[in-house]
Formats: structure tokens, sequence, C-alpha cells
């Protein structure tokens, strides 16, 4: 049986990075994407403990020219499974009346639209898998059934749109055999979680990769939470 693969983006820390090396853990051919490689050395240490299973490859996900490449990146490799974890928060004090038109498009650059066309780079490659999953890591706060304090607009909004395009292409993608899932890893102990977070990275980790192994098609289109249960949109 051949090697399975995964692609992460965001992978030079927090979850990224403890997903890398879960994976590579488990003898996948991991490809750990991040921005900037060269300021990223825990993910080149571990890489260079891997016995080859894990390469690093530089992306900018809101460079077009850099996701347009990604396929090159494989060549006719299946790609098993394909999480678009890079993310950022946005905006801090994103409030009613404080809303910065800038920085809330640079989130969704980066939040939405940029696991949207890296779904779309790969797509092909996926499908010619065995496994045949792309998991999309959203939030919780992208829930508008959830929505019950208010405020982060920025943040809350990206990852609802996020949703909705999870939910879309799991319809657009099933006829390929291809399980698309939004994934809620928890309020994780991470830069973007902060210290006071309810659990910390290798439980998230550990809790995600459970949950991964176990996706059938017929999970396709679900808001997954850290425990397994279905958050509502």
């Amino acid at each position: 049986m051949s090697v399975e693969s995964v692609l992460i983006t965001g992978a030079n820390r927090g979850i990224g990075l403890g997903l890398v090396r879960a994976y590579a853990a488990d003898g996948w051919r991991v490809l750990a994407c991040c921005r900037r490689p060269e300021a990223a050395p825990d993910l080149s240490r571990l890489a260079a403990a891997s016995d080859g299973r894990v390469s690093i490859h530089p992306l900018d996900v809101t460079d077009p020219r850099q996701v347009a490449a990604l396929p090159q990146v494989l060549g006719r490799e299946p790609l098993d499974l394909l999480i678009n974890n890079a993310g950022v928060y946005g905006q801090s004090d994103a409030e009613f009346g404080n809303t910065d038109v800038a920085a809330w498009l640079d989130t969704f650059r980066v939040n939405t639209v940029a696991p949207m066309k890296i779904m779309e780079a790969l797509a092909d490659h996926v499908a010619r898998s065995r496994r045949r999953v792309i998991a999309c890591v959203s939030s919780k706060m992208g829930s508008m059934a959830d929505n019950r304090s208010g405020g982060s607009y920025v943040y809350r909004a990206s990852k609802a749109a996020l949703n909705a395009v999870v939910a879309s292409a799991a319809v657009d993608l099933r006829p390929r055999g291809i399980t698309v899932v939004a994934l809620n890893p928890g309020w994780v102990k991470t830069d973007m979680g902060g210290p006071n977070a309810e659990i910390g990275v290798g439980e998230s980790v550990a809790a995600l990769h459970g949950i991964l192994d176990r996706l059938t098609l017929a999970d396709s289109g679900r808001f997954i939470d850290v425990d397994g249960s279905t958050i509502p949109w």
C-alpha cells in the first residue's frame, strides 16, 4: 500500500505544527506549508528528524501565484488529506461601531478566500487518493446559532463565511467522492487562543486526528466540534 499523504497550511506553530507531528509519527508523507519557513525553527527541527517524511514548502495563502503552484509540488501524486489550517484573528477590537474595513478584508482573504482557492487548486489530487478528505479549521465563533455574546465581528464573519464555503464544497465535491468538513479545534492555548484557553495543543490535535481518521462521505458537510458532535451553523 502506498504511503498516505497530507498537506497542512499554517504548519509552523500551534495546531498546524501539532498536526504535522501527529501525521509524521503515523508514517504519512507530510507537506508542511507556512509563509516563512526560515522563521519556523520548530518545524525545521521536526522535518530534519522525520527521515524524509516531512517536507516544508513556502506558502503565503493569500498569494494567488503560490496557491496556483501547489499542484506542481505534488505532481501526479494523490493527496489523501488536505487541512486548511492557516488562519488569523484579525482586528482584535472589532466591536459594533469600531470595525476597520481594511482589516476585515485582510482577514477574509486568509480565513475564507484562501481555503477556497487551495481546495480548487488541489481537488484533483484529493480525488485521486484513497481517503479523499478536505478539512477546514473553523471556529465555534463562526456559528450563528451559537452566538450569544455578540462582538468579534471580523473573526466571526470570516469563519461563518468559511463555513458557507465548506457547505457548498461538500455538495459540489460529493460526486467525486470527496468529504469536506469544517472543524472546531476548541479554545486552544496558542498564540491566537492565549494562555487562558481551555485546552492545550496536544489535546486538540489528538481529538482532531481521531475525528479525521473516522470520517466517511456520510460526514461531508458537517461542522464538527472537537468532541465529535455536530455544531449548528
